[in-house]
């Protein structure tokens, strides 16, 4: 592959996962990765500060994407209507390829230092969300709820959709889960009966 050609990034990811996946993240050093795709290592270093964020790559987009949807949703929408903008936006964001996701979230779980960056893009998703649906309903609790309902059925969804392969797109399947969060809500919020003590 010539090194001038275009799609560093996705070539970076694709050689990213393939080798993790054969020998191991510990074991996977950035000039293989490189090599794979057909890339120098000064162009790897040029994108990515090391190699874990290769697999995280976009993140800030994603984020962006999710805050624009909540802030520009319909004046007259709920913010629970604005969250579920915020959501689609990031779920449509997604390249809908279901084995590329599934290979990333098996090298995720093995992992832990995979784990605790994946764990730092959960939060930084949740604050985002937050500061923009604070903006909308100028309610911080509110806010910080509704945000964790969403980043909560945005991930439940998404392993969802890797699990079924029915045909559905991976947005379908995120609002679905966040209709399923939001009856489960309701369910808690009826329940009047008292705790139960030790």
């Amino acid at each position: 592959m010539a090194r001038w050609e275009p799609d560093a990034h996705g070539r970076l990811l694709r050689a990213a996962i393939d080798l993790f996946a054969e020998q191991g993240y510990e074991a996977t050093t950035t000039a293989q990765i490189a090599e794979r795709a057909g890339l120098t290592r000064t162009t790897l270093f040029r994108l990515f500060p090391d190699k874990r964020e290769i697999l995280f790559q976009g993140q800030d987009a994603l984020v962006d994407l999710a805050v624009e949807a909540v802030r520009s949703a319909p004046a007259g929408a709920s913010p629970l209507e604005a969250l579920a903008a915020g959501v689609s936006a990031m779920t449509d964001a997604h390249a809908a390829d279901r084995a590329a996701s599934a290979g990333l979230a098996r090298l995720i779980a093995a992992s832990a230092e995979l784990g605790e960056r994946a764990s730092s893009k959960r939060s930084s998703i949740t604050a985002a969300l937050q500061a923009g649906l604070r903006e909308r309903c100028g309610d911080a609790r509110r806010a910080g709820l509704l945000a964790d309902v969403g980043v909560r059925a945005y991930y439940d969804g998404f392993d969802a959709w890797l699990a079924a392969d029915d045909g559905r797109s991976l947005t379908a399947v995120v609002l679905e889960e966040l209709e399923d969060c939001r009856a489960a809500l309701r369910e808690v919020l009826a329940d009047r009966r008292p705790a139960r003590r030790g």
